[in-house]
């Protein structure tokens, strides 16, 4: 078996590829690349699934980042065990083929109870008094202690939030190669997050992202070069393309002016409630997954949903297979966004009594996929100093929250999630085994054949 590494690239296109990443183009140039078409919805959780199974959500179950648990009735995002994945996996069957080949998962999704061999996902430490200490999990445990204990701990609040930095990418380039010098895995597979940041942020502005695109750059080449002194077959993936946006679609106060929505009041706050609501929407990028009891008219309901401003797609349950979504996870409807828009969680109509997890970067606790997360309020020119306040009464054991997100989903100028009509927006396979890369264009569950052939030709 061939030594390979899978370097996930999030958000690489063609279009990125030019004179701010000079190592990536010289790659390209140099190997042989397809542009793919992405998975619907073409997100981190559903993307990385359909890779690494070959098979659509349909079969794999991932239908988005989170969806509604029918049997808990409640919306839970960025799940991290492995099972909830209903395929096999690529070194599943790798290791059926040769009992000797060994994985590495560094940092993609669904890392943890996998079959891999080496692996690491960041696992925050969550305190009885309310603090949240940055962590990983590891497999095996002891792998947690020798990457921190060389490369410091994990900078969790540079992976996610105001503060994403490269810092976060390059700490998990740097401890894929700790990893590998130790082990020496036929498979590696590493996530390097940087571009997605700055790029929901900014959108396709090159003024601005210019210097993210050299910085990943520079982690990419660190990379490959090691792994070309290893003789490895060495792979470039993306997940998605992230375009230009403008217009936040607030699809839950939609559902709410007509009834549908469920609101629970806790201490003077809104929430939404799932289980009691007769309709109600997963927003995740730009696709939402609406969810309707068995009572609801859903013929009204759909005729209302098309009526709903940037929304390009309604899609009902019996046109799923068609997009390769019929699974009994997905929505009655599933929503997507025209190419200047994006869907938010929000349901609360006067900021005043939106929750407080909604000023605060909180994963786990909102009903949907919430981007402003990366923003602090540019307009609060005493932002800065709240903060400093708030870390100084954290490490003096006061017990106070980090509510310094903004309710302004304008922020946002960038997105994914539906498939772009330009495949210079598409996410891309570069390779330097030319010999294993078939066509130019490729449907997203194909990547998954051209990764186990890196492996086993």
């Amino acid at each position: 078996m061939n030594k390979t590494v899978v370097i996930n690239i999030v958000g690489l296109t063609h279009r990125l590829i030019g004179e701010h990443t000079p190592f990536i183009k010289s790659f390209l140039d140099k190997g042989k690349g397809s542009v793919v078409k992405p998975v619907l919805p073409a997100v981190t959780c559903s993307s990385q699934s359909t890779y690494l199974t070959g098979k659509w959500p349909t079969e794999h179950g991932i239908v988005g980042n989170g969806w509604f648990f029918k049997d808990e009735l409640e919306v839970k995002f960025w799940r991290q065990g492995n099972p909830l994945v209903q395929s096999p996996k690529i070194w599943d069957e790798l290791k059926v083929i040769n009992p000797e080949f060994t994985c590495a998962n560094m940092f993609w999704w669904y890392n943890m109870y996998s079959t891999v061999d080496f692996s690491a996902t960041p696992r925050p430490n969550y305190l009885a008094d309310g603090r949240k200490i940055p962590d990983i999990y590891t497999y095996p445990a002891e792998l947690r202690d020798k990457l921190q204990a060389k490369l410091g701990t994990f900078p969790l609040f540079k992976f996610w939030g105001p503060k994403t930095s490269i810092a976060s990418s390059r700490w998990i380039a740097e401890a894929t190669l700790e990893m590998d010098k130790e082990n020496n895995p036929t498979l590696t597979f590493v996530y390097l997050p940087h571009l997605d940041y700055n790029i929901q942020r900014h959108g396709l502005n090159f003024d601005i992202i210019q210097k993210d695109l050299r910085e990943i750059d520079a982690v990419v080449k660190d990379l490959v070069e090691y792994y070309e002194q290893k003789s490895a077959n060495i792979v470039l993936l993306s997940e998605y393309g992230i375009t230009d946006v403008s217009n936040p679609i607030h699809i839950n106060r939609y559902l709410r002016k007509k009834g549908y929505l469920g609101i629970r009041i806790e201490r003077g706050l809104e929430l939404l409630d799932a289980g009691a609501s007769e309709a109600f929407a997963v927003a995740d990028h730009q696709i939402a997954h609406i969810y309707a009891k068995e009572s609801t008219d859903f013929e009204k309901l759909h005729e209302y949903l098309k009526t709903i401003p940037g929304v390009e797609k309604v899609i009902p349950k019996n046109e799923l297979e068609a997009h390769h979504l019929n699974h009994e996870r997905a929505g009655d409807f599933v929503l997507v966004a025209d190419n200047d828009s994006w869907f938010t969680y929000y349901f609360w109509e006067d900021d005043a009594v939106a929750p407080d997890y909604a000023r605060m970067v909180d994963i786990h606790k909102k009903p949907g996929y919430d981007p402003v997360e990366m923003f602090t309020d540019p307009a609060d020119k005493l932002v800065v100093l709240k903060v400093i306040w708030k870390l100084l009464k954290k490490k003096l054991g006061f017990r106070t929250v980090m509510d310094v997100i903004p309710l302004k989903a304008e922020l946002v100028k960038g997105s994914h999630g539906r498939i772009p009509e330009d495949k210079e927006d598409w996410p891309i396979l570069v390779t330097n085994n030319v010999g294993n890369l078939p066509k130019l264009e490729l449907l997203a569950t194909e990547v998954y054949d051209v990764l186990k052939n890196h492996v086993i030709q």
